[in-house]
């Protein structure tokens, strides 16, 4: 368990033996029993819960599958012998391009952030470059 063979345990044996007496030590063994049983009915009523919320966000999961299929428009499909072509975007779609125009205008900014450093650190560098470039010059 925790690398304790048995001659260690029998040394913490004899050491609870002296600490505590030939008297209390059944009780703190009968008190350590029952610690150790509750801490394990603990253990697993947490478990338990854990599992039956797994299992409740598994089928809250289904479900909002199952809408999402209910969704499908289904008389666009070959089956039904012509093709519609769908009415617009489904409002999840229109949330889902919404994040997709806000995360690339984003990434646009950043990306334009950056160039506009870059310029600035160069057009600084250019003057020390110069001043460096004459002081040779000089020597």
């Amino acid at each position: 368990m925790f690398g304790l063979g048995m001659p260690e345990l029998l040394l913490i044996f004899v050491i609870a033996l002296i600490v505590f007496g030939p008297k209390k030590l059944p009780d703190l063994g009968k008190s350590i029993g029952r610690a150790m049983a509750e801490f394990k009915k603990a253990q697993e009523e947490f478990q338990e819960s854990v599992k039956s919320e797994m299992r409740e966000v598994e089928k809250s999961a289904d479900l909002e599958e199952i809408k999402k299929l209910g969704k499908i428009d289904l008389s666009a499909s070959p089956e039904a012998g012509t093709e519609k072509p769908a009415e617009g975007p489904v409002p999840e779609q229109k949330t889902e391009q919404k994040t997709e125009q806000k995360t690339e205008q984003k990434t646009e900014q950043k990306t334009e952030q950056k160039t506009e450093q870059k310029t600035e650190q160069k057009t600084e560098q250019q003057p020390d470059q110069e001043k460096h470039e004459e002081a040779k010059g000089n020597a």
